[in-house]
């Protein structure tokens, strides 16, 4: 990510993948999904982040996000980390029945980096693509809605839950995102 820290487009819409290390299926539990969903409102309400569109998938999200303040790469930073800190504090905190598996796989994780973390949630990459025009931005908004459909979760876009698509077809969400279009 240190690259893109220095990107001069900090401005611009982005299309975002967050996956978790080694594609472990965290957000098949609701609570972990939740919790994502309360970190992406806070950012809106107190960090300046425009959330266009989003999809949360059992081990990756897709976003397309924008920043007011050009900070895009502070409000990724700032969730990321308080997020994987709260994950962790859950599973070790809550019922879990996978917590000595999911426990000893983030602290796996963590041990292959140069962090001094003892978990490590994250993979260090969030793949970002500046939406340069209408038609690139329409394919990654179909791209994003159309994951639980391809993963075979739902039969429709709008079915999914944890996802932006239903605000596309003018109804409401869990979550209040920006509209693109």
């Amino acid at each position: 990510m240190r690259r893109w820290l220095q990107d001069p487009d900090q401005e611009a819409t982005h299309f975002l993948t967050f996956t978790i290390t080694g594609w472990i299926d965290i957000f098949t539990r609701q609570r972990y999904r939740d919790m994502m969903l309360e970190s992406m409102q806070f950012c809106r309400a107190n960090k300046g982040l425009q959330a266009g569109a989003y999809v949360i998938m059992s081990n990756h999200l897709h976003l397309i996000w924008t920043a007011r303040e050009n900070n895009l790469s502070d409000i990724i930073r700032d969730l990321k980390t308080y997020r994987s800190k709260s994950i962790t504090r859950a599973i070790e905190e809550e019922p879990e029945s996978r917590r000595d598996w999911l426990l000893y796989m983030f602290g796996f994780y963590a041990k292959r980096t140069n962090a001094n973390d003892y978990f490590k949630v994250w993979t260090g990459n969030n793949h970002p693509e500046v939406i340069f025009s209408a038609s690139f931005l329409h394919c990654k908004l179909n791209y994003i809605h159309q994951n639980p459909v391809k993963a075979g979760l739902v039969a429709e876009a709008a079915h999914y839950l944890y996802s932006s698509a239903v605000d596309y077809e003018g109804k409401k969400g869990l979550m209040a995102i920006d509209l693109l279009f």
